[in-house]
């Protein structure tokens, strides 16, 4: 008999308690799937040709192009679930999964068509991303630059990429890829631990932006799952302006291109918090 689990509403993310949910997706886990070797054993190299970003006279030289059709209802079924690593979202890593279907009525789609930042805020190849900023910060510095804070929807498809892949890279989650899964200082309680800039420096565990190039996206957008997780705005309003997007470095972040953290209100600062810049193409 095989047994699944189906998830679409909110959980609760990591140390910090954070509250996730998979906007509209349908998560379906095969909790039967032994777990034979380790991750990196079993990871197969998914980047025989890693996508470039293409240079587009729509987009500033600093952004790539993201021009496709974004499906708000899909079903990611997890062909291998790993059950080594279990927090307070319960089972999070999904080694491999079968290709996304879109559920939307009718197969309907959104299009959309839009200028993303290459790399996480503040768009520089080669120092580490910003943390330990609000929403609001992100939201400025963007606007400074004539660009504004993407969408989740919009983040996700330029994640995702034509083919909805739960990872930037494909179906199979690979440790080596993207800058995640790093143990958490066992010191560290996220309920106690004040974000002094010493703690701040004793937890950060950020690459610098673009160091790893297998975490690319069909697009050509860098690390969008790991590294820091982004702020981005939350299409749902609901509870709060703000979204989180793409996860961390500490071992059990969710890592994926679809779920989204709803928790931290937009005044929130945190050690592994950053964001990235998008703008509208006239």
């Amino acid at each position: 008999m095989k047994y699944i689990t189906i998830s679409i509403s909110t959980v609760l993310v990591l140390a910090a308690a954070c509250t996730t949910t998979d906007h509209q997706n349908k998560n379906v886990l095969n909790l039967m799937q032994p777990i034979a070797q380790p991750i990196a054993e079993q990871v197969e190299p998914q980047h025989d040709e890693v996508p470039t970003a293409t240079s587009s006279s729509l987009c500033p030289d600093d952004m790539v192009e993201i021009s496709g059709n974004y499906c708000p209802d899909v079903i990611q079924e997890c062909l291998n679930l790993d059950m080594s690593v279990h927090n307070a979202n319960g089972f999070v890593r999904c080694l491999e999964f079968a290709p996304t279907k879109c559920m939307s009525p009718n197969n309907k789609k959104i299009n959309m068509h839009f200028c993303m930042d290459k790399f996480e805020y503040p768009n520089k190849e080669g120092i580490k991303p910003d943390i330990m900023i609000t929403w609001y910060d992100v939201k400025k510095g963007c606007e400074e630059q004539n660009k504004r804070l993407c969408v989740d929807n919009e983040w996700t498809l330029a994640c995702e990429g034509p083919d909805m892949l739960p990872y930037p890279y494909g179906l199979k989650r690979d440790v080596n890829a993207c800058n995640i899964d790093h143990p958490q200082r066992p010191w560290f309680d996220a309920s106690k631990s004040a974000m002094t800039p010493d703690i701040v420096e004793k937890l950060d565990q950020r690459v610098t932006s673009g160091s790893m190039p297998a975490c690319v996206s069909y697009y050509g957008v860098h690390d969008m799952t790991g590294n820091v997780d982004e702020y981005v705005v939350n299409s749902s309003g609901k509870p709060y302006v703000s979204g989180l997007k793409g996860g961390h470095w500490v071992i059990g972040a969710r890592n994926k291109c679809r779920p989204e953290t709803l928790a931290h209100g937009p005044t929130t600062v945190f050690y592994e918090i950053g964001g990235r810049c998008c703008k509208d193409i006239k």
